[in-house]
């Protein structure tokens, strides 16, 4: 909405190393690019030009439809009869290791020699969701961010990002004195951690469904119906029928986010403040780790659809809680990311000027 839009800081600007230092490369490259996602995989294709990536052909296909992300390649070159691309360049959800990748929610193993095989493209690259993310921000315009904190950033330094969807994605970006350089991280899978005697009721809950509860299972689409559940069948709230029908038709999380940002029913709203919360617990872990003083990213497909929410001074105050580092925590400036291709865009750039 452009009443938020408009605190969009134009200055803000993200020196990625491998972007800075090959960007004012001429040659002009095609690049199919792909963002997997446990939902939905976007597909685009892009052309440089004048050291930035154009799109020129996206479509966004269902993941769990399809057997294989070759399926889709060879599916999107046809529909939009395209020729062999120069370069094939992925995000991924999930751990890319020696170049293959097994789907952390999704029933794909990704393999860059198979992907070369298939497609008889010589040039392939796999890459981390979030670390396509943070490459993403190669290309920062008006209406890319959202301003939740303005902090302080003429601090710099390391950057954090989190970025709730169907998982939990957590990337950060080293700043080594010049430049920033991404860096993928699995830290959505690391154990939740109760704080008050009803997070406690709500982790017990959790483990006898999973057994080890990550932040992923609470900060997530699925994370949300697991804290109304939690507030529905353990706390006995009650749900009236009209939102019973509603879950049995469309997506719960999607269904309790709208209904909370009404305010339709009580049991919704509680349960959105809940992960509000625990989005701004697990940042700050993050942002500390990470020691992220150049700024906390909010990304994935979530946050945009809850700013309202995350942009309330109840989640900064839930950031800033530290038993010794309140004062690091009021310097940081945090960012909604509203581009919802970020991790697209991220994965062309990188397949175009990483080299």
């Amino acid at each position: 909405s452009p009443n938020y839009m408009s605190k969009m800081n134009t200055q803000i600007n993200f020196p990625l190393f491998f972007f800075v230092i090959n960007s004012e490369k001429n040659n002009k490259i095609s690049v199919l690019a792909a963002d997997i996602g446990g939902t939905k995989t976007n597909v685009g294709w892009f052309e440089s030009e004048n050291g930035m990536m154009v799109l020129k052909e996206e479509a966004t296909y269902s993941s769990k439809t399809h057997q294989s992300f070759s399926h889709i390649i060879q599916k999107f070159i046809r529909e939009y009869n395209l020729e062999k691309p120069d370069r094939i360049s992925i995000g991924v959800a999930g751990p890319v290791l020696n170049g293959k990748c097994i789907t952390t929610n999704l029933p794909w193993s990704l393999d860059i020699g198979q992907i070369k095989n298939e497609t008889l493209v010589d040039k392939v690259y796999l890459i981390n969701d979030l670390e396509s993310t943070a490459y993403g921000l190669a290309e920062v315009n008006e209406g890319y961010l959202a301003t939740i904190h303005e902090g302080n950033p003429a601090i710099g330094g390391n950057v954090a990002i989190l970025a709730p969807g169907t998982g939990l994605g957590e990337a950060g970006l080293f700043w080594d004195g010049q430049y920033l350089r991404p860096f993928a991280t699995e830290g959505g899978h690391s154990e939740f951690s109760p704080r008050t005697n009803l997070e406690v009721e709500f982790y017990q809950y959790l483990k006898q469904i999973y057994g080890i509860v990550s932040w992923e299972t609470v900060i997530s689409g699925p994370g949300l119906f697991n804290i109304y559940r939690f507030l529905r069948d353990i706390k006995k709230h009650e749900e009236p029928a009209w939102l019973t029908q509603q879950f049995e038709n469309e997506d719960p999380s999607a269904v309790i986010s709208h209904t909370a940002m009404r305010e339709l029913n009580m049991t919704c709203v509680m349960a959105m403040e809940m992960f509000v919360e625990f989005i701004a617990r697990e940042a700050t872990s993050l942002v500390l780790k990470l020691k992220a003083t150049g700024g906390l990213l909010l990304g994935g497909g979530i946050p945009p659809k809850i700013y309202n929410f995350l942009n309330k001074s109840k989640f900064y105050q839930n950031f800033i809680v530290s038993d010794k580092m309140e004062h690091l925590l009021k310097e940081i400036p945090i960012h909604l990311i509203l581009n919802s291709k970020t991790a697209l865009l991220g994965a062309a750039y990188y397949g175009a000027f990483s080299e």
